[in-house]
């Protein structure tokens, strides 16, 4: 907990302290297609469906300018959500960026971008039936970009048992046993995710990472315009609704279900194919 603090207080204080916030990376050039996409998903067909068992993790695969869905169906869960480009496991998701444009937690019109050196979207969020909740007095909100996923290696550090059924653990199950990837590469390539429909934020004394019962209910769902081919990998938490406790069989866990969605091309034609990252990648060697 950060609350001794052992230096003293400068003299000149008040030069210091007090400057008003600058954006680090404003967002406004950044072409989410939001109302084009909004006509098109009134045509989507129904074309697949996975159902994710609790405490384990499935895959799967999304075409570009195809629609997804993560779902809750029979009771309150959260899911760790990674996303590759089909053809290359090495551009994924990248939370950090991600977060560094639109902030903790994202919701409708935000972009999910790849890791460097690719650096493009590879989704875009287009619905959310839990955007009302917004942000509440704790500063708590839901999808968020923070959390790294629950994983065997701090629930050890933590509690010195062990726990095979984290987030992290699952989704490294899923591509060896769904994509056949050597156990140690499919670890190296998980990642950070995308704690869809977690509750969370930071406590307002110790800066803490907390989480609280999410608000999800069967019937909701978190939807996603695919900009590129991709390969998810969702994890259903074994926190359940992450209201007490994430790394055990203790939570009450459901099912999730990832459903993709065709719609007729017409309806994309004004969308520009997300690129990769045109930087020259000399860093400044000549």
């Amino acid at each position: 907990m950060k609350v001794k603090k052992f230096s003293n207080k400068p003299t000149d204080i008040e030069s210091r302290v007090g400057a008003d916030p600058v954006v680090c990376y404003p967002n406004d050039t950044i072409n989410n297609n939001l109302e084009i996409l909004h006509e098109a998903r009134k045509h989507l067909k129904r074309i697949d469906e996975i159902v994710i068992p609790p405490r384990d993790a499935k895959t799967f695969n999304v075409k570009s300018g195809n629609f997804f869905r993560i779902e809750s169906v029979e009771g309150p869960q959260v899911g760790d959500l990674n996303l590759f480009q089909a053809d290359n496991l090495n551009e994924k998701f990248y939370s950090g960026k991600t977060r560094a444009l639109y902030g903790t937690h994202i919701s409708v019109g935000d972009k999910m971008f790849s890791s460097f050196p690719y650096l493009r979207s590879l989704a875009t969020i287009t619905w959310d039936t839990l955007d009302w909740y917004g942000y509440d007095k704790d500063g708590g909100s839901v999808h968020d970009v923070i959390g790294t996923r629950c994983d065997p290696y701090t629930y050890k550090l933590t509690s010195n048992n062990d726990y095979h059924y984290c987030c992290h653990s699952n989704l490294t199950r899923a591509l060896v046993k769904e994509k056949n990837v050597k156990l140690d590469d499919a670890e190296k390539i998980v990642h950070d995710v995308l704690n869809v429909f977690m509750l969370t934020g930071f406590t307002n004394d110790t800066k803490q990472y907390f989480m609280k019962s999410s608000p999800v209910r069967p019937g909701d769902y978190l939807e996603f315009f695919a900009e590129t081919d991709l390969l998810g990998a969702l994890s259903a938490c074994p926190g359940g609704d992450c209201g007490s406790e994430h790394s055990s069989d203790v939570a009450k866990c459901y099912p999730l279900k990832v459903s993709i969605w065709d719609v007729d091309q017409k309806f994309l034609k004004r969308i520009k194919p997300s690129i990769l990252s045109n930087y020259n990648r000399n860093h400044g060697i000549k």
